[in-house]
């Protein structure tokens, strides 16, 4: 198989090393206009049997929309693009065509697990869920403005996760924010602390808090409570937290998502060449934008927001 890769910046790279070393991968053509891989040769990606796309996000819409035209299989990290409206122009423009979105948190072993936990029912009747995001550091000044704000940039993944773990949609938001640290967050409109109130269609509350300033480590991390038990993911050895209790954080926390998410990764990319299931689609990617939509009205406007006001 011969598979393209546009983008060679941090997943970029990451998923170019990955590929080369796939056993039905036999060439690897990478795009980048600065950057080079030792992984793959340069070239024109869509010279392809299917196609990774890594850039930044306003090229998405564009590159997915041409690999359609194409009739080529497209995986493209998050998010399909900048915009609810020029996403569901993606989607019109799909024509049938196989496109995954990059959501990699579906193939990690812990949501897994607790998806099949919800799925068989092991906890009993969910009653509420926890969901937490924060990165040890903030990023570069230069990207806030084109992030679109915490949460589509970085809570979009706690959405899909609810949805896809729950297996129920989010139909109102209450989320609030902080500025805590630079001056550069509220110069670019957004927040560098978040919170939200998440009501789900059968009554289940959801809870969801974000930081740009966890020096800890990257702690991300899902907590669900039913009437039988409660299942926690993101609690392994190099989870980032210190308790009264004895537990203290560990030597090697984890540094970043890439290294915390690494094997979730392969395990998408070798699902997505080998046209397996459980990808995320660009109708999930949707729902999921929808509810950073709500999550960010409401945060502008001080008030609770129907996630039915932002659809299209």
């Amino acid at each position: 198989m011969r598979v393209g890769l546009f983008g060679l910046g941090r997943i970029g790279a990451f998923h170019a090393a990955t590929m080369a070393a796939h056993p039905l991968v036999d060439e690897l053509i990478v795009a980048d206009p600065v950057r080079t891989s030792p992984y793959g040769r340069p070239g024109d990606p869509f010279e392809s049997d299917a196609v990774v796309i890594a850039t930044p996000t306003s090229t998405h819409a564009e590159l997915i929309v041409r690999a359609c035209a194409l009739g080529i299989p497209v995986l493209c990290e998050k998010p399909v693009a900048g915009t609810v409206g020029e996403t569901v122009k993606v989607l019109e423009a799909r024509a049938g065509n196989r496109v995954h979105v990059g959501f990699q948190r579906r193939f990690d072993p812990g949501y897994a697990a607790a998806a099949r936990a919800v799925r068989d029912r092991e906890l009993g009747e969910l009653h509420r869920v926890h969901l937490v995001t924060a990165d040890p550091a903030p990023p570069p000044a230069a990207y806030l403005p084109l992030s679109g704000g915490i949460f589509r940039d970085c809570h979009v993944h706690d959405f899909d996760a609810l949805r896809w773990v729950t297996g129920r949609e989010v139909v109102s938001v209450y989320a609030r924010g902080a500025n805590r640290g630079a001056a550069f967050f509220a110069e670019a409109g957004d927040v560098d602390t978040s919170a939200a109130l998440l009501t789900l269609d059968d009554g289940t509350l959801a809870t969801l808090q974000g930081s740009r300033y966890n020096g800890g480590g990257y702690d991300v991390r899902m907590e669900l409570a039913g009437t039988r038990r409660t299942q926690a993911v993101g609690l392994g050895p190099r989870a980032p937290l210190h308790t009264t209790e004895g537990m203290r954080e560990p030597d090697d926390p984890w540094p970043d998502f890439v290294t915390r998410f690494a094997t979730a990764y392969r395990d998408e990319i070798d699902c997505f060449l080998r046209g397996g299931q459980g990808l995320c689609s660009i109708e999930d990617a949707l729902e999921a934008l929808y509810v950073a939509e709500a999550a960010d009205l409401s945060l502008r406007e001080g008030r609770p927001v129907d996630v039915a006001e932002v659809r299209r």
